[in-house]
């Protein structure tokens, strides 16, 4: 969808034999801050469209000369993704539900107040801002991934920018969660950005279905093949292959992609019939290859075919450089998707995020930020929210602690002054809070987290208020 200069405001087009309609139209959509343009014909309507593509078309079911139907067939097969909305009149209502099947996106009729039509156009107007602000956060996404102050992945992307220039094979190597897919998506952009780029997951095909999944098959191959099906080789065409967890392919399914690599064709299951293919192949793993080649799993000669050009990607405890700037990122991204404006951290919250060794690097730091802005309140992260991990180092064992870990200290600690502050606020949850400086719900969590039972407190203060008895002699 084109969009007009000015970021979320709709292209529309008014098409009218009447020229009062259209005026009217004009101004009631110009008032509402539409970019709004009119033609009296079809003809006219066609040559407005060449001039500017527009977002919305509105047009008349009935004309003289053409009609709202030959603009609707003309604009669907010339700008299939411009909306087309009729105007009818109560006598040509079932004329309008025909051209809904012919692709028409609305139907409004004439006479009616214009609230409802301008409720329909606030629905597309907020479907495509959310599709451009996704567009926008993808983008952005694929920039703070990729920027890096890290020196060794700098001297990466250096040797990327020249490869990506040949059509050699690329292996990316690289613990999980590193972003090995991002990598390889940044690769394809450098070699065929108006290509297709297709991502397989080896790992999570079974081993009976593999060689069809990537290869194709044809109809009765086997029981359940009622058709041909082309594999992911065949619909990759022109394009990038992304073969991730490639460690994982079995050795039947690793000499058929061998000779496919060595022979640019491609055999469907139960065919003999060589397919020419054209694609560029990029591959990654977690596995040690050359151990797998060792220990007879993975066939070498495949092995030295897909590792052209071998990349290790540094996990994220060895890149802590990017961190402040990828937490940063991940809180406006998450914060926008929850609708939160996301505050800097404070600096104890900033001292456990960067001291942490995330084991599931990137998509780990990701689901930690997630959960962060999921539970926070007035866009304010807290320590607390953080997940037990990042509490499980232990401090050195020392007699006064009777070897306990940060995280059993911590919460020691914070039972104690939780029940010290209920007591001297009589119990009474909102001052206690306030007191704490976190919110009720927050102190309520905590009471059952450490199992204090308030109204055993309650009971306890109130024997020790009442005045003593006294005894007659």
């Amino acid at each position: 969808m084109i969009m007009c200069e000015k970021q979320g405001r709709l292209r529309i087009l008014v098409v009218d034999d009447e020229q009062k309609q259209r005026q009217i139209l004009k101004i009631l959509l110009n008032s509402e801050g539409y970019e709004v343009r009119t033609a009296d014909s079809v003809e006219t309507a066609l040559e407005r469209m060449a001039e500017k593509e527009p977002d919305i078309v509105i047009t008349d079911l009935r004309m003289e000369g053409q009609d709202g139907i030959a603009l609707l067939e003309q604009t669907k097969r010339k700008y299939p993704n411009c909306k087309v909305i009729l105007l009818t009149g109560y006598g040509s209502i079932e004329n309008a539900v025909e051209a809904m099947k012919k692709g028409a996106w609305f139907y409004f009729v004439k006479g009616k107040g214009p609230e409802e039509l301008l409720a329909e156009l606030r629905k597309l107007q907020n479907a495509y801002l959310s599709k451009q602000n996704g567009k926008r956060l993808q983008e952005e996404n694929r920039n703070y991934m990729l920027d890096t102050k890290n020196e060794e992945l700098r001297k990466i992307f250096r040797i990327v920018e020249r490869a990506a220039k040949s059509s050699a094979n690329i292996l990316i190597l690289g613990e999980s969660g590193v972003g090995k897919k991002v990598f390889a998506n940044y690769i394809h952009q450098l070699s065929r950005p108006d290509r297709k780029f297709l991502a397989v997951n080896c790992h999570a095909l079974s081993d009976s279905l593999m060689e069809s999944e990537l290869f194709g098959h044809e109809k009765g191959a086997f029981t359940g093949a009622i058709g041909t099906y082309k594999g992911r080789f065949e619909a990759a065409e022109g394009g990038t292959l992304f073969l991730d967890e490639i460690g994982d392919i079995p050795r039947n399914v690793q000499s058929k992609l061998l000779r496919t690599l060595e022979t640019r064709t491609i055999e469907r299951v139960g065919s003999t019939q060589s397919i020419p293919v054209d694609f560029r192949l990029i591959s990654a793993t977690n596995v040690d290859l050359e151990q797998a080649m060792k220990d007879g799993d993975f066939r070498s000669d495949l092995y030295y075919r897909l590792c052209t050009i071998t990349i290790v990607l540094p996990p994220l405890r060895e890149r802590k450089e990017d961190l402040p700037e990828l937490i940063r990122f991940f809180l406006k991204k998450y914060g926008a998707e929850q609708e939160k404006e996301m505050k800097e951290p404070d600096a104890e919250v900033w001292d456990a995020l960067l001291a942490y060794n995330y084991k599931g690097n990137i998509r780990e730091l990701k689901n930690v930020i997630e959960r962060l802005v999921v539970l926070s309140e007035d866009g304010t992260v807290s320590l607390e929210d953080l997940p037990d991990q990042f509490f499980e180092k232990k401090m050195p064992v020392k007699e006064s602690f009777g070897g306990s870990s940060l995280k059993e200290v911590r919460m020691q600690a914070e039972k104690e002054l939780i029940l010290e502050v209920l007591q001297m606020q009589q119990c009474k949850t909102k001052e206690t809070a306030e007191h704490l400086g976190i919110s009720e719900r927050q102190l309520f969590n905590k009471l059952k987290e450490y199992e204090i039972d308030l109204k055993k407190l309650k009971m306890k203060q109130k024997e020790k208020s009442k005045p003593p008895v006294e005894r007659v002699v």
